[in-house]
């Protein structure tokens, strides 16, 4: 089992977070707090139930550092898909916000602590593998009970790899506008913990005044988004606000838009901050690639090169090698956080590492000639139409550079293409559109009013929820 993933102690009384709500904590404090936890708690499974707040942050990084293993859940999940899980996985302890206390009747308060109450349910202690760190659920804001289990070494692996591609120090003022939960998320809360800086923690939106408001009093250095986040600063016009004590952005989560990564680079050059667009899955405990900076014009549409410790290969349908520059295939990852493998009950938590450091990702990518790695959709969305192949996450493209006023997407069965669009006004013109576009029989492309585009709490289309539409 790996030592402590941070050493709060030799920080001092230097600021970890700030919430929003003026509450603040240091990194002394939490080192405080992390004795607390562990005088009081074992090493155990908890459901630490996630906001963005100083109670969330520290229970978490106390729970790392002590070798209890959080269930990093949204604390907005729905209550009976939250009893399923806790059905399931039998934790011994939640941690959760100190108002919902009342809900869990069953369980017994060991202590309260920063807003937050750990709740001890009862529930045996289970068989945990011994490098199990952490357990994060794959879907965001669904209650699945496949959740990927990460090590001790994938997240140190990762936190390190990432720091020194994105040249952290203490200095940094990130602020939050991702959930904890979400790998994403939660790599940021890593990587700013391990440099010693302090996190700017809020749940507001970025639709809402009090989150720049906080972002300008405190003085941000960083945010992170996913390609909904960067549509969304656009239409807010982003690219008027003043906003001096920005440094850089990050954006990962899935494709951004090659007009849109354009944009941002462009915009973000002649301000003399930085672009960093990302690659990663909960599979990789969070980051896979980069593209660094000074080639965010240069190579806009890229993913970018793997990270530090880290190496791709592309596959073809056979599984061999493609060397050759600008051919489509499967991409594979090598690296230290690959993470151990999923968990879908309670018996999995004590198996072993099942991937042995490869990830095959299930995206399908090119490599230019200067090894830039460019993604072209996801294995499996994709459709057969009379035979042709068509990439949905083409198709979504397509529509949004088409009609960037308001938010579309799509989906399918083989030989029918369903278009999703929350403006009724424009459901015949995108079929017309998708169908000249795509040279396919209009009569195969179907198009579909929805009031708003379903997503789950980190901001990516819930593909399945759509399907129910048709």
């Amino acid at each position: 089992m790996q030592s402590t993933m941070w050493s709060f102690k030799g920080l001092g009384n230097a600021v970890a977070a700030i919430a929003d709500n003026g509450e603040q904590i240091t990194y002394a404090q939490l080192a405080e707090f992390e004795e607390q936890l562990r005088a009081s708690v074992g090493r155990a499974l908890v459901f630490n139930l996630c906001t963005n707040s100083i109670g969330s942050l520290a229970g978490y990084a106390a729970m790392i550092n002590t070798h209890i293993v959080p269930v990093m859940i949204a604390a907005e999940l729905d209550k009976s898909l939250l009893a399923e899980l806790i059905e399931e996985y039998l934790p011994q302890y939640l941690w959760v916000p100190a108002e919902s206390k009342p809900s869990y009747v069953n369980s017994k308060e060991v202590f309260s602590s920063y807003g937050y109450s750990l709740l001890s349910t009862g529930y045996k202690a289970c068989e945990l593998y011994d490098e199990l760190a952490l357990l994060l659920t794959t879907s965001g804001s669904t209650g699945s009970f496949k959740l990927v289990r990460q090590s001790y070494q994938n997240i140190k692996a990762n936190t390190e790899s990432i720091v020194e591609y994105l040249h952290l120090d203490a200095t940094e003022r990130p602020i939050t506008t991702l959930p904890m939960n979400y790998t994403y998320g939660l790599s940021i809360i890593n990587t700013h913990l391990y440099v010693g800086a302090t996190i700017l923690l809020t749940d507001k939106t970025l639709a809402q005044r009090e989150f720049w408001n906080f972002f300008k009093e405190q003085k941000a250095t960083s945010f992170g988004g996913v390609p909904y986040t960067y549509e969304i600063l656009k239409k807010l016009r982003f690219f008027r606000m003043d906003l001096p004590s920005l440094r850089y952005m990050t954006q990962a989560g899935g494709k951004l838009m090659p007009e849109l990564h354009k944009e941002f680079a462009e915009d973000s050059i002649s301000k003399g901050r930085d672009f960093i667009i990302m690659y990663g899955q909960t599979e990789a405990t969070a980051r896979m690639a980069y593209l660094p900076a000074e080639k965010s014009l240069e190579k806009y549409g890229s993913m970018g090169i793997a990270i530090p410790g880290g190496r791709f290969e592309l596959i073809d349908v056979n599984g061999e090698l493609i060397t050759e520059p600008d051919v489509v295939g499967e991409l594979v990852y090598y690296g230290a956080n690959v993470t151990l493998g999923y968990s879908e009950c309670i018996e999995d938590l004590k198996k072993g590492d099942e991937r042995d450091g490869k990830l095959v990702t299930g995206d399908m990518a090119k490599m230019d000639a200067d090894g830039f790695f460019y993604i072209v959709g996801r294995k499996k969305r994709f459709l057969k139409m009379f035979g042709k192949r068509v990439n949905l996450d083409e198709i979504d493209r397509l529509m949004k550079a088409q009609y960037d006023n308001i938010d579309c997407a799509s989906d399918g069965v083989d030989d029918s293409l369903y278009l999703f669009l929350t403006d009724k006004n424009l459901l015949e013109e995108a079929r017309k559109y998708i169908s000249d576009k795509i040279n396919i029989n209009i009569s195969a492309v179907h198009s579909v009013f929805v009031a708003a585009i379903p997503k789950n709490d980190s901001g990516k289309t819930l593909y399945s929820e759509l399907k129910k539409l048709f």
